[in-house]
């Protein structure tokens, strides 16, 4: 392993930002819009960070109540938010080559709602 491998990066988007699932039955626009924001979100949040030849992401989700959920639901958000990390150029793409993942996880309890992304460097 080289110095370079194994570094982990977090991406933490605000909290409160709307987030949508698979299971939600958006007009084209707002999803549009939702996406888009979440990936501005996640490019601002990703800003600064070097770029990576391959990397692992974990998403961890955390709601904003106890109640039970399938966090791979939560994959449409969490898509726009890896592609904002890629607009930031931490990736060069969200391809196989380039990405494992992203996983999804279900964290603790945040009033109001958060997504935060762990990046894991990998071997290429």
């Amino acid at each position: 392993m080289s110095a370079a491998e194994g570094r982990t990066f977090t991406v933490t988007l605000p909290v409160g930002l709307r987030l949508f699932t698979s299971n939600q039955r958006l007009h084209w626009r707002t999803r549009a819009k939702v996406t888009k924001a979440i990936r501005g979100a996640a490019m601002e949040a990703a800003f600064g960070l070097p770029e990576l030849q391959r990397a692992h992401i974990t998403a961890v989700l955390h709601p904003h109540d106890k109640r039970r959920r399938d966090p791979a639901n939560w994959y449409p958000a969490v898509k726009a938010a890896v592609d904002g990390i890629v607009d930031a150029g931490v990736l060069e793409d969200d391809d196989s080559t380039r990405l494992v993942g992203p996983d999804m996880r279900l964290g603790p309890i945040v009033r109001g709602t958060q997504l935060v992304l762990h990046i894991q460097e990998v071997a290429a």
